[in-house]
C-alpha cells in the first residue's frame, strides 16, 4: 500500500486477519501505518524510482491516497506492476475535471459545472459558484466558494495553484451522503448501505450509517450510482461516491475516492465485513465478503486535532461511562482540523448512539469534563 497515513493503519488489521502481509511506502517512521506495519519502507510517492523499489517486493500496489503521479503509475504498468486500482481508473478520483467530464458522458446526475480559466470565466458561469482545484484537494482544501460579495484576491486565488480550475454550480442540498462498494477484477461487487455524512468546514465530523430517514427507492439509486461508476471506470477495490441529496429529492455526485474512505470507517465495528478487508480481498482478487450491517444503526465520529490533552488519561472515563463504545486512535500528531481518530457506537437507538459517541469524542478533546 502507498501511503502510510491512518487507511494503511487501519488495513493492517484485516491484512492480519487475512493472513496477508501488508508492506507499506511511508513518506516517514512515525507516520500513522509506520508505527504498526513491520519494516515500513520510507520513500517518496512522487519519486518513481522509490516506487519502483517498492513495488519490486509485492504482488500487488494499492495506495491509501491519490497522490501518486499518473504517469509514474503508467510507467509501473508498463513495468509490469499489477496496480489496483489502475492508473486509468485512478485518474478520476485523482483530477476532478476528468471525472467530471467522463461521468457526465455517462450520464450520471452531477451539479451543473465548467473548467474556468479567470475570474471573469466565473462571473460569467454563475453568481453563487464552487471553485475547486482539479488535482491535489482534499478535506476542503482546493475549495473556495465564491459569490458576487468575494473579494477579487480570493477569486483569484485558485488560478495560482497551476492547474485548471473546476467550476460547479453551488448546490442547494438538504444533506451528504455517500455510497462505498468494493469491486473485484472480475466484476463482483458488493454495496454498503448509504450513509448520511456530516461536514464541518469541509471535514467530516460525523457518520450515520445507514443514512436515517432515506427513503429505499433513492438509497437503491445511489447504491446503483456506485456500482455504475465501478463498472464503468473498471474500478478496483473500494469506490466512494460522496453525494448531494438535494432539498427536491435528487442525488448529484460531489466526488469520487477509489480507496478506503473516512465515510466507511463505521464498517470496522459495524459491518460483517469492513471496508478495509473488502479492499483487501477486491485487489488480491479474492471473494468479497458480506457488507451487512450488524446493528440497525452506527454512528462514528471524528476525533479532530486542536488543543488536544494528553488523550490516554480520557480512556478510563469513555471506557468506563460505555463499556460497548469504540475508540480508534491513529498515532498522528495533533494540529487543528486533523483528523486523528474516530469513536463509533451501534445499536437500535439512533439518538443515544449520537449523544454517546459525542459525549466521547468532546470528553477526549476536553471539551467537556464529566
Amino acid at each position: 500500500m502507498v501511503g502510510g497515513g491512518q487507511l494503511a493503519r487501519m488495513t493492517q488489521p484485516a491484512a492480519v486477519a487475512l493472513g496477508v502481509r501488508l508492506k507499506v511506502l511511508a513518506a516517514a517512521p512515525d507516520e500513522s501505518a509506520a508505527q504498526v506495519v513491520n519494516d515500513p519502507v520510507i520513500g517518496d510517492e512522487k519519486a518513481l524510482a522509490d516506487l519502483r523499489a517498492f513495488a519490486a517486493g509485492c504482488d500487488v500496489l494499492t495506495f491509501d491516497h491519490e497522490h501518486v503521479p499518473p504517469a509514474w503509475l503508467e510507467a509501473l504498468e508498463a513495468d509490469g506492476v499489477l496496480v489496483r486500482p489502475g492508473s486509468a481508473a485512478l485518474l478520476h478520483a485523482q483530477d476532478k475535471g476528468v471525472m467530471r467530464s467522463r461521468l457526465t458522458a455517462l450520464g450520471v446526475p452531477c451539479p451543473r459545472w465548467s473548467i474556468v480559466a479567470s475570474p471573469d470565466e466565473v462571473a460569467a458561469f454563475g453568481t453563487e459558484v464552487v471553485l475547486k482545484t482539479t488535482r491535489g484537494g482534499y478535506d476542503g482544501k482546493g475549495v473556495w466558494l465564491v459569490t458576487p460579495s468575494t473579494p477579487a484576491e480570493v477569486v483569484e486565488e485558485p488560478f495560482k495553484a497551476g492547474v485548471p480550475v473546476l467550476a460547479e454550480v453551488r448546490v442547494d442540498f438538504a444533506r451528504e451522503l455517500s455510497a462505498v462498494v468494493a469491486r473485484s477484477p472480475h466484476g463482483q461487487a458488493v454495496a454498503y448501505p448509504v450513509v448520511e455524512s456530516v461536514q464541518r468546514d469541509g471535514i467530516c465530523v460525523e457518520v450515520v450509517a445507514p443514512a436515517p430517514g432515506l427513503s429505499p427507492d433513492l438509497a437503491n439509486e445511489a447504491q446503483r450510482l456506485a456500482l455504475t461508476v465501478a463498472a464503468e471506470l473498471g474500478v478496483v477495490g473500494v469506490l466512494a461516491v460522496e453525494l448531494f441529496e438535494t432539498t427536491d429529492g435528487r442525488l448529484l455526485v460531489n466526488e469520487l475516492a477509489m480507496r478506503p474512505h473516512n465515510s466507511g470507517h463505521w464498517s470496522i465495528d459495524g459491518a460483517v465485513t469492513s471496508q478495509f478487508e473488502n479492499h483487501l480481498r477486491a485487489v488480491l482478487d479474492l471473494p468479497l465478503g458480506s457488507p451487512v450491517v450488524r446493528a440497525p444503526y452506527t454512528v462514528m465520529v471524528n476525533l479532530l486535532g486542536g488543543d488536544l490533552p494528553e488523550v490516554y488519561s480520557t480512556y478510563r472515563h469513555i471506557m468506563a461511562r460505555d463499556p460497548e463504545l469504540k475508540v480508534h486512535w491513529y498515532g498522528k500528531g495533533v494540529r487543528p482540523g486533523r483528523k486523528v481518530g474516530h469513536v463509533t457506537a451501534y445499536g437500535a437507538d439512533l439518538e443515544s448512539l449520537r449523544e454517546r459517541a459525542w459525549h466521547a469524542a468532546d470528553y477526549i478533546r476536553g471539551d467537556i469534563d464529566e
